[in-house]
């Protein structure tokens, strides 16, 4: 069991245990709801509800995946609440991946102008980024995350008997995470991936702690997104455009996937932009290809993921804005590339 402390909760990383659910108790919460979807119902919740028993929690259940992270799922979770009697003084338990951490803690940071919640994150994705720095939203108008809050949970418990229901394709989109961490900042790490060839043997708990710790420790520099922090949006900016796009058709990219084009993308860009060698890029570039295969972008899609990258919420002015590596273990960010250069590197993966 690892516990890592962020300035208001600590992040547990390890199996769930009875101790977690006496500290619930303790907190005296006037009632406690679990949110979950049609997924997590079945093969997560079996795991959670022996130790909430006693506590007699309510249930909603929403539909799971991206398609569902807006507004009107959100109207669906407040009235579920309204109906259950819930006050500011009750608890969510958010116990899903990343669309339902940050939709749930979204609803739970606005119901009553806040009520608590406990993030249980049940994917790799949102054990190593999603439920890590109370960043939550949901999509609105085609583009990801942007309505959203900056709010804290009460605690995080990253449980990796979870991934044991996760299909291989969801480890692999969360291990993207994972990659991003150690090319942002941890260079060792990135050498310790370079080696790595099965992901089926993987001590997933180490490696969800170490890349917590990045993130904690940039979190921690900067909760709200002012400056240090955007270093975790390395592979974002082109990676979300890429994600919206491919959720428009019939074979959309689980987020991880996007974000390893937005990477091959960005490190090309940091090779034009920065002082990243080409040898560096060309490691990047063949890790990512092994893990995730080439992703052919259509040449149709330029335009839209233009237009979708100029509405980033990190953007400053009028420029698009990047996280970019000067090197690897090391991020710069603030760097503004011209559409010219963005639409270069898109083609170097292009259909």
């Amino acid at each position: 069991m690892a516990v890592l402390h962020l300035d208001n909760y600590d992040v547990t990383i390890g199996e769930l245990e009875q101790a977690q659910a006496e500290w619930l108790r303790a907190r005296k919460f006037a009632g406690l709801v679990v949110l979950m979807d049609d997924n997590t119902r079945r093969d997560c919740w079996p795991l959670l509800e022996p130790l909430l028993a006693e506590m007699s929690p309510q249930l909603i259940v929403v539909r799971p995946g991206e398609q569902h992270k807006t507004l009107e799922t959100c109207q669906y979770i407040w009235q579920q609440l309204f109906d259950m009697g819930a006050g500011r003084n009750w608890c969510l338990i958010n116990l899903g991946g990343g669309v339902l951490g940050d939709m749930g803690g979204f609803c739970a940071a606005t119901y009553k102008r806040g009520m608590s919640f406990v993030q249980v994150p049940t994917t790799l994705l949102s054990q190593v980024d999603a439920s890590v720095g109370g960043k939550l939203g949901i999509d609105f108008y085609g583009v990801k995350n942007s309505i959203g809050v900056f709010h804290d949970p009460i605690a995080v418990w990253a449980d990796a008997r979870f991934f044991g229901t996760l299909p291989a394709r969801e480890l692999r989109s969360g291990f993207a995470e994972i990659i991003k961490h150690a090319l942002i900042a941890d260079a060792g790490q990135w050498q310790e991936l370079l080696q790595l060839e099965d992901l089926s043997s993987v001590d997933w708990a180490n490696w969800v702690a170490r890349s917590v710790a990045v993130k904690q420790a940039i979190v921690q520099a900067d909760p709200h997104e002012k400056g240090l922090r955007k270093a975790l949006n390395f592979g974002h900016t082109v990676g979300h455009a890429v994600e919206s796009y491919f959720l428009q058709t019939d074979t959309p990219l689980l987020h991880g996937e996007a974000i390893a084009v937005g990477m091959v993308c960005e490190a090309w860009l940091s090779v034009q932009q920065q002082t990243l060698s080409p040898a560096e890029y060309a490691d990047i570039r063949a890790l990512l290809m092994r893990v995730y295969g080439h992703q052919p972008v259509p040449l149709q899609a330029w335009p839209e993921l233009l237009a979708t990258m100029r509405q980033d919420k990190k953007n400053e002015d009028t420029g698009i804005n990047f996280s970019l590596l000067p090197s690897i273990g090391a991020v710069s960010v603030n760097e503004i590339c011209t559409p010219e250069a963005i639409l270069a590197s898109i083609g170097m993966i292009k259909g």
